[in-house]
């Protein structure tokens, strides 16, 4: 038996978080560079109108919460081999996750009902992009669910194997991520200036 058939913490298993890590500094490094560009542009315009914030965005905040610990809960019991309760949490996740997007879209119209666009002011433009660039990485993190769940639903091993655990933490770590980013993300836009 070697650590690539059965759950081992090996090099092999830890390729992936690490990998993950370099996405994720890309990642971060991209949301840098905006929140910068948003920070001296809120700080130097005299055309800065504030947008109120949708309150869906609480509905929005709360979803994506609960989501990291569903994904935890399946994370943590597919580490003791409880695949039908890992596949249970991962579905709740995706389900989660669905809702955080549709939240989002539900913020988008009713700030366009609003009369609040894109080119309303610097502000809206901000909000609409930063908002958009994070959906579009909680997608990924959604098909990378889809994955797991798809791959969790057919796979018939009694043990753990270690790429399986390696790529199930990997993906949870990127979950936790967009988590975090998103808290940062509604933070800047809306308690900053």
């Amino acid at each position: 038996r070697n650590g690539h058939e059965f759950f081992e913490p090996d090099a092999h298993a830890n390729r992936y978080r690490i990998g993950m890590w370099v996405a994720l500094a890309s990642i971060g490094m991209l949301f840098t560079a905006l929140s910068s560009a948003y920070v001296v542009r809120a700080g130097s315009s005299n055309d800065w109108v504030s947008i109120a914030m949708p309150r869906v965005l609480l509905l929005s905040t709360a979803l994506i919460l609960v989501s990291s610990v569903t994904l935890e809960a399946s994370r943590r019991n597919l580490r003791i081999a409880s695949f039908a309760r890992h596949s249970h949490w991962l579905l709740i996740t995706m389900l989660l996750g669905l809702g955080f997007l549709f939240t989002q879209l539900a913020a988008w119209r009713q700030l366009a009902a609003q009369g609040v666009y894109l080119s309303s002011n610097p502000h809206s433009s901000f909000f609409y992009l930063l908002t958009a660039a994070h959906a579009v990485h909680l997608i990924g993190g959604l098909f990378a669910l889809i994955f797991l769940w798809i791959r969790s639903r057919f796979n018939k091993e009694v043990k753990v194997s270690a790429t399986r655990q390696a790529s199930t933490d990997a993906i949870t770590i990127y979950w936790h991520f967009m988590d975090a980013l998103w808290i940062y993300l509604f933070l800047l836009l809306f308690l900053w200036r």
